[in-house]
């Protein structure tokens, strides 16, 4: 069965994926003159550019939920960081590492595992300082914020798959991937990262937007922090959640089955 030689791979290559996500990590910030501090000073610089096109130049409300618009907006923003990342980059790791595919015959169904890894430690130091946020702006955490690893894990899981399927599809075509890059902008503005999904009116096309993956997940972490709801308190968005993660699941594996022995030859 296929998805169990993935994650037979990923058991037996466990060591190597540690050190290649380490690798990556390093990778990224290499040669920079203020190395990893360019980790925060991107995303602090787009969160200021988001806040002020909203809170000063839009005059948004100064509050959603009874907290200040700027907390609101890290809540989501943040993880949005690493989804934009694996959606784009994630879609280009087998192109980007086919040397491990063409000279040292890894396993393909590992390389976006390492870089997914690579972008969620990055994820996690960037939440720590969220939270940090919060509590200096007089905003504690609450028991909510004990699921905040669950909806981590859903995101990484997620995204994960995502990128297996992405990077087996765009190593094939590269029009693929353009594509996903062209509609990585429509994604970011429809699933309610600057704006409260809550508040649409219409029944029909709020559920519809609730059936968006990253709109589920953004709402996630800011049940956690703001909204102080349980994930169980919302089941059938949870169930929507499953359903297409499994559907993508079997999407990868069916891709992975027909592609991954032409690979190395397309990637030479």
């Amino acid at each position: 069965m296929i998805l169990v030689e993935i994650i037979k791979d990923h058991i037996t290559y466990g060591q190597q994926i540690l050190k290649l996500a380490k690798a990556d990590l390093v990778k990224t910030y290499r040669g920079a003159a203020l190395g990893w501090a360019w980790a925060i000073i991107k995303p602090a610089v787009t969160i200021f550019v988001y806040w002020f096109a909203f809170a000063i130049g839009l005059r948004a409300a100064s509050t959603v939920s009874g907290f200040p618009y700027f907390l609101w907006l890290i809540a989501g923003v943040v993880p949005w960081f690493y989804i934009s990342d694996m959606l784009t980059g994630g879609t280009d790791t087998i192109r980007r590492y086919s040397y491990l595919v063409t000279k040292m015959k890894f396993p393909v169904a590992t390389i976006p595992s390492f870089v997914s890894i690579s972008k969620f430690i990055i994820h996690f130091i960037l939440m720590t300082i969220v939270i940090l946020i919060f509590i200096i702006m007089g905003y504690p955490p609450t028991i909510y914020l004990l699921q905040m690893p669950f909806y981590m894990l859903l995101m990484f899981l997620f995204f994960t798959i995502w990128s297996l399927f992405s990077s087996l599809l765009s190593s094939m075509s590269k029009d693929f991937g353009n594509l996903v890059k062209a509609m990585v902008t429509a994604v970011f503005w429809l699933s309610g990262i600057l704006w409260n999904p809550e508040t649409i009116a219409i029944g029909w096309l709020k559920k519809l937007l609730m059936i968006n993956p990253v709109t589920y997940l953004i709402t996630g972490f800011r049940n956690c922090l703001i909204n102080h709801t349980w994930f169980w308190e919302q089941p059938k968005r949870l169930l929507y959640f499953a359903v297409i993660t499994v559907v993508l699941l079997l999407l990868t594996i069916w891709a992975y089955k027909k592609l991954r022995k032409e690979i190395p030859d397309v990637l030479i």
